[in-house]
């Protein structure tokens, strides 16, 4: 049965078998990986491990503003098999969460659940509405939003390209 957990240095092999079956791209944002991060080395993996855990927070407690995220690896049977993070300020680019699922992973519901799961941490702080955005091509990540309530709102282009936008009243 998969598990939400904090990013831990103690799956650094899952992790990179992870990444690796992926390759580079958009689902990174589930991950907060960007292409300055070395997790690679386990040193530079530490430090970024670090760095996601250093940005979360309890639901109730105030936002300081060096916190801003939580988030949470999608692990099963010691395998990573994705990540979703739940953004403590709004984005109107990226809205409050973004996820992502391996491919060897998907069609499972695991994003459906992983959502479901970081939409009720969002109510708890303090979240009323939530933006949540997928690509326009992106049919798959459009019905797991819809499945958790999403309501279309447009299409929208802040410069990175066009993106669906969907909102969830929590």
């Amino acid at each position: 049965m998969a598990e939400l957990i904090a990013p831990t240095t103690r799956l650094h092999a899952a992790f990179l078998e992870c990444r690796d079956e992926w390759g580079p791209g958009p689902h990174e944002d589930g991950f907060g990986l960007g292409p300055q991060d070395d997790v690679d080395s386990a040193e530079g993996f530490a430090r970024w491990v670090g760095e996601r855990n250093r940005l979360d927070h309890a639901p109730g407690e105030p936002c300081p503003p060096e916190r801003h995220a939580s988030a949470r690896w999608i692990v099963e049977d010691g395998r990573v098999l994705g990540g979703i993070a739940l953004r403590h300020r709004f984005d109107p680019l990226r809205g409050w969460i973004g996820y992502g699922i391996r491919p060897s992973a998907r069609r499972r519901g695991l994003a459906s659940w992983a959502l479901g799961e970081m939409l009720t941490r969002a109510r708890a702080l303090g979240v009323e509405r939530a933006l949540l955005v997928c690509a326009v091509d992106n049919a798959a990540s459009a019905r797991t939003i819809e499945r958790n309530g999403g309501v279309f709102g447009d299409v929208w282009d802040g410069g990175l390209g066009p993106i669906r936008r969907y909102w969830v009243d929590l």
